[in-house]
């Protein structure tokens, strides 16, 4: 379409040229034709724009669960049972997605998602139940002045003595991930492990980005 315009552009200029005589009637015709395909092409060019930074964005939560991941396997050769980031043991929860009585990980996940997280399409939605990946307090200036958190989201902040932000931002190298939204930012929750012996389940990992968390988010089931 781009490519469409731009000789269009160059055929109309050669013309105006060439041409001595054209009629102001025959002039307003070509200019309203340009204007219709540049107001055809703007929202194709926007969904392009949109689908690059969707890439970008998973690629990025790509990156956090590849980080996520290593923190656990680490774990779980030092200490016998895997764990993420802000858990102080396998079977606690970050965030606000706990286990109910007698259900499972796996149930609790699949339960979550397709009932809570599938109707969350903004940051203006209640994301109380997740906390910033690289943000562990509402006054942390660097995740301000970088845009890793904002204060017009009701995500939280991770309370454990095990502070989740802090072990992802080390292992970012003392820095953190933007989201290419202008409203995105990154949050998680653990759904705790739960069972034991051979019914045991590890705990699972659920990030997003704020912008639309129904659509852009990964989980990590180790």
């Amino acid at each position: 379409m781009f490519e469409t315009i731009k000789k269009l552009v160059k055929s109309f200029m050669r013309k105006l040229k060439s041409t001595n005589g054209n009629s102001l009637a025959e002039f307003a015709v070509t200019t309203a034709m340009m204007a219709t395909l540049a107001t055809t092409a703007a929202p194709k060019f926007g969904a392009v724009g949109a689908g690059a930074k969707e890439k970008k964005t998973m690629a990025n939560i790509d990156k956090i669960l590849t980080v996520a991941n290593n923190f656990y396997n680490q774990t779980l050769s030092e200490e016998g049972k895997g764990r993420f980031p802000g858990q102080e043991k396998y079977d606690v929860a970050v965030g606000g997605v706990d286990l109910s009585e007698g259900a499972s990980t796996d149930e609790t996940l699949e339960a979550y998602v397709e009932t809570i997280l599938d109707q969350k399409e903004s940051y203006t939605d209640d994301l109380s139940e997740f906390v910033y990946v690289f943000s562990p307090s509402s006054d942390d200036d660097d995740a301000l002045q970088n845009d890793w958190m904002s204060l017009e989201t009701s995500v939280g902040y991770d309370g454990n003595s095990e502070i989740g932000a802090l072990d992802f931002k080390s292992d970012f190298g003392n820095n953190g991930l933007t989201s290419p939204f202008q409203d995105g930012s990154y949050a998680y929750l653990i759904i705790p492990g739960s069972g034991s012996g051979t019914s045991a389940q590890a705990p699972v990992l659920v990030v997003i980005d704020t912008e639309n968390p129904s659509k852009l988010h990964k989980t990590l089931v180790p």
